[in-house]
C-alpha cells in the first residue's frame, strides 16, 4: 500500500511512534486516521478469525497497544478459522452480527446473499475521504466488489506471490543459468532429471516437484505463462470462459506433459500432499518448484534440520515469459483481495457511526499499528539490529501477536528487514509481480449455477487434467470430457457470467 521506498523506517520507530501517538490517536485530524471530521469510534466489536490454537488475553500487550494508539475500546470476538462459515452463517441467520465481521471466504453462498440482500453497508463512496483507505488498489477494489457494490472494505494481500524457485546449486554443478523463458525452463527441468545435479552417481533426481493441487496451483501458474487465463478469461466477444477450455491452457498441458514423459516432473504429483513435496524438496528429490516465492526459507530451514550441511540454495525467477506473450503472471490471491472488513447495517445504525468506524480501519493501516499487529513490542517480543527484526521468545510471540495477523487489514503497508536474504529477495519480487498481475474476471460476477455447481465441475476438470497428465487420456479425450461439463452445468455458468459481465460494463 505504501510506497516501497519507505521500507528503510525501522520497526523500533515503528512502536515508539505508536506509544508516543497514544495521546493523539483520536484526535480527529487527517495525520491520526479518519478525515478531518471523523475520530475514530469510541469502542467496536470486531468478529474475526482465530489461526492459531489459542486466544489473546484482552487486556494483553497488542490489544491495549492499539487501543490507545487508535482511541478505540476494542471488542474481540474470535472465531476459529476451521468453524469460521458456521458461525458467520449463524450470525446472519440470526442477524447477530458485530460491527465489524472479518469476512474471508468470498464464496460462501450464504455471505454472498447477505452482501446483497443490504446486510452490509456499501463503503465505496467513503474511501476517498480517508488518507490510508483512498490509496487501496483499483484492481482489489474491483475484485472486491459484488454486483457492482462494496460491502466492506478490502483485506489487501500482495497481488501476485508466485514465481519459481530452481536450485541454484544444481544450475552450478551443471553449469547452467537460471532460466527466464519456458523453453529455458524445460530445458533445466529435463537437466535436473538426466545428468545427475547433486553429484552423487545416481538416477534419483527429477526437475518440477509438483502435488495433487497442480491444476488450481503449479501447473495453472505455468498455464498462465502461456497466455491462460486466472481460472476464467474474457474472450474478444466478451463471453466468459473457463481458462480449462482455451487453447493456451491446452498448450501448456501439451508442453508438461512431455516433460512428464521424459521423467522432468514427479511421477506420483496427482496424489502427492503438500507435506510429502515439502519432504521431497528438502531431501532433494527435485529441483523446481512452482510456488509462493517466499518459500525458499522454508524450503532452506527445512533441508537445514535435516542436515545442517545442505549445500541447497535457491534461484527465486519471477520473470518467465513465452514467446511473444507478454510478461504476466496470475494472482493467486484475488488480485490483492482476502475478504472484506463488513460492516453491519444492523450493528452500524447510521452514516456517522460508519465513518468513525472506517476512520478506525484507516487507522489499522498506518505503519505503527501494522507494526505492533506484525511483530508486536519492542523489547517484549523482538529485537533490531541494523533493521532486522528477530523475535525473541517464539511461545510469546504466538501466544500475543500472531492472532493479530490475520486482523491486519492489509499485508502490504510496509516490510521488515530480514535477516534470510531469500525473505528480503521474495518481498522485492513479489512487489514486482504486481505490475504484472492476471485477475480471475468473475470475482465480481454473479453466477447462481456457479454458487452450487462449480465446485462439481471443477473437479471433473481436475480429474481430466490428471489423465492426461498420466497418459490415460490423450488431447481428444480430454477435450471430450470438458465438451461433457457443458450439461452438467458449465454452459449455464458461462452464460449467466457472460450476462452478468455484460451488465457490469
Amino acid at each position: 500500500m505504501r510506497n516501497q521506498s519507505r521500507l528503510g523506517i525501522t520497526v523500533a520507530s515503528v512502536v515508539a511512534a505508536a506509544l508516543a501517538l497514544t495521546a493523539c490517536g483520536s484526535s480527529g485530524d487527517a495525520d491520526s486516521g479518519g478525515d478531518a471530521e471523523t475520530k475514530p469510534a469510541e469502542s467496536v466489536t470486531w468478529m474475526t478469525m482465530l489461526h492459531t490454537p489459542t486466544t489473546p488475553e484482552a487486556d494483553g500487550p497488542i490489544q491495549t497497544a492499539l487501543e490507545e494508539y487508535t482511541g478505540t475500546k476494542l471488542d474481540f470476538q474470535w472465531v476459529p478459522d476451521a468453524s469460521k462459515d458456521e458461525k458467520i452463517n449463524a450470525a446472519l441467520a440470526s442477524d447477530s452480527l458485530a460491527d465489524i465481521t472479518s469476512i474471508t471466504n468470498t464464496s460462501n453462498t450464504s455471505v454472498r446473499q447477505a452482501l446483497k440482500s443490504g446486510q452490509f453497508w456499501d463503503v465505496e463512496e467513503y474511501l476517498k475521504d480517508y488518507p490510508n483507505l483512498s490509496k487501496i488498489d483499483e484492481q482489489t477494489i474491483a475484485s472486491a466488489r459484488v454486483d457492482g457494490h462494496l460491502y466492506g472494505v478490502p483485506f489487501q494481500k500482495p497481488m501476485a506471490r508466485y514465481g519459481v524457485l530452481i536450485r541454484q546449486d544444481w544450475l552450478d554443478n551443471l553449469g547452467l543459468e537460471a532460466p527466464h523463458t519456458v523453453e529455458e525452463l524445460g530445458d533445466v527441468a529435463v537437466a535436473f532429471a538426466t545428468q545427475d545435479p547433486d553429484g552423487n552417481g545416481q538416477d534419483d533426481t527429477t526437475g518440477f516437484i509438483d502435488r495433487l493441487e497442480s491444476f488450481k496451483l503449479g501447473f495453472k501458474t505455468l498455464a498462465g505463462y502461456f497466455g491462460a487465463g486466472n481460472n476464467w478469461e474474457i474472450t474478444d466477444d466478451d463471453e466468459v470462459v473457463p481458462a480449462f477450455q482455451t487453447d493456451e491452457f491446452k498448450d501448456a498441458m501439451e508442453w508438461y506433459r512431455g516433460l512428464y514423459e521424459q521423467g522432468a516432473v514427479n511421477s506420483e504429483f496427482v496424489t502427492m500432499q503438500k507435506q510429502n513435496q515439502q519432504d521431497a524438496i528438502a531431501q532433494g528429490k527435485g529441483g523446481i518448484v512452482v510456488t509462493g516465492l517466499f518459500e525458499a526459507k522454508n524450503y532452506m530451514n527445512l533441508a537445514l534440520s535435516a542436515d545442517p550441511n545442505t549445500p541447497m540454495a535457491w534461484a527465486l525467477v519471477n520473470d518467465i515469459t513465452f514467446e511473444d506473450v507478454p510478461r504476466r503472471i496470475l494472482s493467486d490471491t484475488g488480485g490483492g483481495f482476502g475478504g472484506w472488513l463488513a460492516m453491519s447495517t444492523t450493528q452500524v445504525k447510521d452514516e456517522a457511526e460508519l465513518k468513525s468506524i472506517l476512520a478506525f480501519i484507516d487507522k489499522l493501516l498506518d505503519e505503527e499499528a501494522f507494526a505492533l499487529m506484525s511483530n508486536g513490542v519492542e523489547g517484549e517480543h523482538y529485537t533490531i539490529d541494523d533493521g532486522i527484526v528477530t523475535i525473541t521468545d517464539q511461545a510469546k510471540w504466538e501466544q500475543e501477536v500472531q492472532p493479530y495477523n490475520s486482523s491486519r487489514p492489509s499485508d502490504i503497508v510496509t516490510t521488515f528487514k530480514s535477516s534470510s536474504p531469500y525473505v528480503d529477495e521474495g518481498n522485492e519480487k513479489i512487489a514486482e509481480n504486481a505490475e504484472f498481475a492476471v485477475v480471475d474476471p468473475t470475482q465480481p460476477l454473479s453466477s447462481p449455477t456457479f454458487d452450487q455447481s462449480w465446485s462439481t465441475i471443477q473437479q471433473a476438470a481436475n480429474d481430466a487434467y490428471n489423465k492426461y497428465m498420466v497418459g490415460q487420456l490423450d488431447m481428444d479425450g480430454y477435450e471430450d470430457a470438458i465438451d461433457k461439463l457443458g450439461s452438467q452445468g458449465l454452459d449455464k455458468i458461462i452464460e449467466e457470467f457472460t450476462a452478468s459481465y455484460a451488465e457490469s460494463k
